[in-house]
């Protein structure tokens, strides 16, 4: 089953290397949508559907805070499984994240096998991928 998925970040650099990350970690994604702000994903979310949200927290416009709030607000995107690609570590910031509903968070820098455990928790299985296939470094 290929998985369609939104990323959102401020950063293009970012985005792009979210992306390759997923490819070579041996997801199936089908379409792959990007976002530089809260804002932009979710009009990206008016007219596409998302089976998971990869989502930095700080951003300009609308930050992943405000983003997150909207989305559990929404009736057809309360239950799109969201996961915070973020610098942050501090118990105090995640903890009221993940008590909104967001599924998981991944601190900057990760490793790619760190994306693909996460996601696989969330989303099931992928193809099997070899370690050696993964690049072993930091992101």
């Amino acid at each position: 089953m290929a998985y369609n998925v939104l990323i959102v970040d401020d950063s293009a650099t970012m985005r792009a290397l979210i992306r390759k990350v997923l490819v070579i970690s041996g997801f199936d994604i089908g379409e792959c949508f990007e976002g530089a702000n809260g804002r932009e994903a979710l009009n990206i979310l008016e007219n596409n559907w998302v089976d998971i949200i990869l989502s930095d927290l700080h951003m300009p416009e609308m930050d992943g805070a405000a983003m997150v709030q909207a989305l559990k607000k929404h009736e057809m995107w309360r239950h799109i499984p969201v996961v915070l690609i973020t610098t942050e570590a501090r118990p105090e910031v995640i903890k009221p994240f993940l008590s909104l509903g967001v599924q998981d968070y991944i601190q900057k820098p990760f490793r790619p096998e760190t994306i693909r455990q996460k996601l696989t928790g969330i989303l099931g299985e992928g193809r099997t991928t070899d370690a050696s296939e993964i690049e072993s470094c930091d992101f």
